[in-house]
């Protein structure tokens, strides 16, 4: 009893020092959550009021005046067409991460089995690619889109996202791909699986959280993107909310509460597609493997 006791005491400082920590990690984490959330609530709220108050000085946090329906007379706005703009990025974004996954998921896992002569530069020339940016090379983009008779069409915008977010999603999956032992594929084969099978059946399980970032990223970034759509969709109507956000924004006047209500909008779908995306990481860890 007195052993028993004498090590009861023993864990209790230990026991102390470890819930201490805990608290601490907690507050930081708050503290940090609470720092980047600050300028979406403002946002948010922004949303909320009107003109008038937003521009008041001194600026007051919360609405004095809700203006809820800031959210849909947004959408009958004479300037830009927003239910459009909001189809227009949807189809743009989801196509191009489809295309970006089809092409990447099966140049990352060939350049991480095989051996081929040419293969550091290859991997050389698409992280090159990463270095250059739409807005660089728009002229040609442009000129190219004209005489393929695209220009000023979905599909224009979504070969430029699919082509500049392919080499960051190559990369990615190449060292997923790379880190699997071959000797589970191998056992696959050994058990009648072909190279197809055993890439959608077994390897392609073990790198879906490499395939979670790929398309998160992609999709933010097809998403996000402004100076290309600006340039290469002219029609109102094909242009996506990045590009239509700038309408409300004018040289003498501003429309403050649409922007905020629209900047809302458009984060929404995304934070929606990383909360049901997010789940299937753990799972991704552990599915396909040997039991």
């Amino acid at each position: 009893m007195t052993a028993r006791a004498e090590g009861i005491e023993q864990a209790g400082p230990a026991d102390t020092r470890a819930g201490r920590r805990r608290w601490e990690l907690t507050a930081v984490g708050v503290i940090l959550a609470v720092v980047f959330l600050l300028p979406f609530v403002v946002m948010v709220l922004g949303s909320l009021k009107s003109r008038a108050e937003i521009l008041r000085i001194p600026p007051t946090y919360l609405p004095q005046s809700w203006h809820p329906d800031n959210y849909a007379t947004m959408w009958d706005t004479p300037e830009t067409p927003l239910p459009f703009n909001l189809v227009s990025t949807i189809i743009i974004a989801v196509c191009a991460t489809a295309l970006v996954l089809a092409v990447a998921i099966p140049a990352g896992y060939y350049t991480a089995r095989h051996r081929f002569p040419g293969r550091a530069v290859f991997l050389g020339v698409v992280l090159v690619t990463q270095m250059l940016q739409p807005t660089v090379l728009v002229t040609g983009l442009i000129r190219q889109f004209f005489a393929l008779g695209i220009n000023d069409t979905w599909l224009a915008m979504i070969l430029v996202n699919a082509a500049f977010n392919l080499s960051f999603a190559v990369w990615i999956l190449h060292s997923f791909f790379a880190a699997i032992p071959v000797e589970i594929e191998e056992a696959a084969m050994l058990d009648g699986l072909g190279r197809a099978q055993t890439l959608l059946r077994v390897s392609l399980p073990l790198v879906w959280p490499g395939v979670v970032t790929a398309t998160i990223f992609v999709v933010v970034a097809c998403w996000n993107e402004f100076a290309a759509s600006l340039v290469v969709l002219t029609t109102p109507e094909n242009q996506p909310l990045s590009v239509a956000l700038t309408k409300f924004v004018g040289q003498y006047d501003t429309a403050w509460q649409y922007v905020f209500a629209i900047s809302t909008v458009g984060i929404i779908p995304v934070v929606l597609l990383f909360a049901l995306i997010e789940k299937r990481l753990v799972a991704g860890l552990t599915a396909g493997g040997v039991k």
